[in-house]
């Protein structure tokens, strides 16, 4: 191969389309923009205004709602722990927490705190200290010879009324 046939793939470069140079390009006099109107000019009309016609957005109803202050939980499944000891990530003999799972590489980041969630198979005797566990979790650990700490302080009775 040489420098002179090394070319685009053919329908790689697309020529600019020239509009308003006379009848005979194809789009001439309105420019392919249609007659008249506010869509003929300049700038044409702010997103989401449909010429005074209420909205879409404000014609269709709200649901639900997004929480600001919403906290984020690490959850991890008992096959990816299971998974860790097999690999040699995690010391069976030290509790399993949030902390430890960063440490090994296991979880990328700590959040709030650490929820675990039964998917999955666990064979190793662990202790966890966790922010929260399903059912199915505590069971599968205790099962397998493991416990499971909760930290999570008791929500808060609510006030009398």
């Amino acid at each position: 191969m040489k420098l002179n046939q090394i070319a685009d793939n053919a329908g790689a470069k697309h020529a600019k389309k020239r509009v308003g140079r006379g009848i005979g390009s194809g789009t001439g006099k309105t420019a392919g923009r249609g007659g008249k109107g506010q869509t003929a000019r300049k700038g044409g009309a702010k997103a989401g205004f449909e010429g005074g016609q209420m909205p879409i957005y404000r014609r269709l109803p709200k649901r639900g709602f997004n929480k600001p202050n919403k906290v984020r939980y690490n959850e991890i499944n008992l096959g990816k722990v299971q998974a860790a000891v097999d690999a040699k990530k995690i010391d069976v003999n030290v509790p399993v927490t949030q902390a430890s799972l960063v440490a090994a590489g296991v979880l990328s980041r700590p959040l709030a705190g650490l929820r675990l969630i039964g998917k999955g198979e666990i064979k190793a005797k662990l202790a966890f200290e966790v922010w929260h566990a399903s059912e199915g979790a505590i069971g599968a650990v205790e099962k397998a010879g493991g416990s499971v700490k909760i930290l999570r302080p008791a929500e808060a009775p609510a006030p009398a009324k």
